[in-house]
């Protein structure tokens, strides 16, 4: 069991770091995105305001069959002293002049503090993001998430989010 386990996570990385390696190179810089929201909305014994930050390198992008895709690293903390940090992808998609939807995924290590037990320190972030661009560099949205450990651990509870995003590209 564990070698399948073990087998999955070697998949994942391996993909990641083929669909991540620079192929064409942008000059439009880096991204910046600030949010606030709600860890584990859907849980209202453990349910806690969340912040955090992520950082998107577009110098570093790749078009490939799933689309444009760029490397992401993050993290955020919950009231609740619990802590995420990660790293993956994400895909742009353009839906319109002013609209952009973001799909992402990103493995990262988990901290309970004194928040939810998610199972394990290896969880899985899977979120989509919808944004609205206000000006050249400027952006708005909401997203949405779900952290889960695939089932690694003893127990897999999962904790889904939302969050109001503010966007800055340099």
């Amino acid at each position: 069991m564990i070698l399948k386990k073990l087998g999955l996570i070697l998949i994942i990385v391996f993909t990641a770091s083929k669909l991540i390696a620079a192929e064409e190179i942008k000059t439009n810089g880096n991204q910046l995105n600030f949010f606030i929201g709600n860890f584990d909305f859907s849980d209202d014994k453990q349910k806690a305001i969340l912040v955090g930050f992520q950082h998107q390198n577009e110098n570093l992008n790749r078009n490939t069959f799933l689309g444009n895709v760029s490397p992401i690293t993050g993290g955020f903390i919950t009231e609740n002293s619990a802590a995420y940090i990660y790293t993956g992808i994400e895909w742009n998609v353009e839906m319109g002049e002013k609209i952009l939807f973001t799909p992402s995924f990103a493995p990262g290590l988990y901290h309970e503090g004194d928040g939810k037990d998610l199972g394990h320190i290896l969880e899985f972030k899977s979120e989509v993001q919808f944004s609205y661009l206000a000006s050249d560099n400027t952006s708005f949205g909401v997203s949405y998430n779900h952290v889960s450990n695939a089932s690694l651990g003893d127990k897999n509870p999962g904790a889904n989010s939302y969050m109001f995003n503010f966007i800055k590209n340099f």
